[in-house]
């Protein structure tokens, strides 16, 4: 593997980055300055270092997030906060970015890689990934809601949603529901509510495929993926139609 690919793929910034750092001799493969950024090495058996430190080869993240409202998901923006801000410096390095997008208002499981492929094919729509919500609803919801979001509620722009798994866990004067979605649209599930004269007050994902969100997760908070878990969202991913 080419040196410069190497160490854009640990996080040191682009080819053109990595170029600066050998031009300041801040680059050593098996403790000899490297002055050309074309030399190949073997991360298996090289150790390379940047200002003497040892870098360890990884080419992608996996971190599951509990996204906290008040931030937007985004890698960068000129208003807001944006979840890559939850993130210390080891993780920046990497570029990663948010798989799918949660409301600045809304909570939950957020998926951040930086794996390119992985995020196309969660967020798909051929692949029709499903999405399981935690809501409050200002209002009673009834089994008649069930059987419309079952067909399909007409959006306020006259689409038509794909059926959607509502299940109520509570209903009062207010509700507690699930619902399980396979799109992404724009505000979906508070414009599903609003298409049958209801209001959302509160969302949180709790699911997205194979990932389901770590109850041991507070609010604001972040852990990597085990290898497991990778595995099973790659391979979710990958026989999904």
């Amino acid at each position: 593997m080419r040196l410069d690919k190497f160490l854009a793929n640990t996080g040191y910034g682009s080819r053109k980055d990595v170029k600066a750092l050998i031009r300041k001799k801040k680059v050593a493969v098996n403790d000899n300055i490297v002055k050309d950024s074309s030399s190949q090495v073997h991360p298996e058996q090289d150790t390379v270092k940047v200002d003497n430190e040892i870098v360890n080869y990884q080419a992608f993240i996996y971190l599951i997030l509990n996204k906290p409202s008040g931030y937007v998901s985004a890698t960068a923006d000129d208003r807001d906060k944006t979840i890559i801000d939850l993130l210390p410096d080891s993780y920046k390095r990497f570029k990663p970015f948010p798989v799918g997008r949660l409301d600045k208002d809304t909570e939950g499981l957020l998926l951040i890689t930086n794996d390119g492929e992985l995020g196309h094919q969660l967020t798909s729509p051929k692949k029709a990934v499903e999405k399981t919500y935690y809501a409050d609803i200002s209002s009673h919801v009834t089994d008649a809601d069930i059987e419309k979001f079952r067909i399909g509620v007409t959006l306020d722009n006259g689409y038509v949603t794909k059926p959607a798994a509502l299940q109520i866990l509570h209903a009062d004067r207010f509700s507690q529901v699930q619902v399980t979605v396979t799109e992404g649209k724009f505000h979906q599930v508070k414009r599903m509510f609003e298409a049958v004269g209801k209001k959302v007050v509160y969302l949180k994902r709790l699911r997205m495929g194979s990932l389901i969100l770590d109850d041991e997760l507070n609010t604001g908070e972040f852990r990597e993926l085990t290898d497991a878990e990778v595995d099973r969202l790659k391979n979710f991913s990958q026989k999904k139609s």
